[in-house]
């Protein structure tokens, strides 16, 4: 099985979660080649551009994803397969957060700041 294909069973489990085709309209695109097409381009960090063509045109799996993003479909599947592991057993809820400390640019530590309290003017006031 190569590694860009959804088992069988995956899909059984997330295939619902996603919106039906319509019945009006344009030719409905396989729901199963954009989920594919996604997880392809978030495991190998690819622009859209980049999806290769058996997954279909780039274009249309962008907006599918894009439209699924913001009607929180993958908030829903994410959650979904999250409570299914969690139920099993198998998911761990241990989270590593990293306490890196970030420095200025050398070019923005010289600058002023304006913390709110009175400022002076230097000038003279006639």
């Amino acid at each position: 099985m190569s590694r860009d294909v959804i088992s069988d069973e995956v899909w059984a489990v997330i295939g619902r979660m996603f919106p039906a085709v319509k019945s009006t309209g344009r030719p409905p695109v396989d729901r199963r080649k954009v989920v594919e097409a996604t997880a392809w381009r978030y495991r190998t960090g690819a622009p859209s551009r980049d999806v290769p063509e058996r997954f279909g045109n780039w274009n249309t799996i962008y907006k599918n994803f894009s439209r699924w993003a913001a009607q929180g479909v993958w908030a829903r599947v994410l959650e979904q397969v999250q409570s299914m592991a969690h139920q099993r057993g198998e998911l761990d809820w241990v989270a590593s957060i990293d306490s890196t400390i970030v420095r200025v640019h050398q070019h923005g530590a010289a600058l002023p700041r304006h913390t709110g309290g009175r400022i002076e003017l230097h000038e003279v006031r006639r």
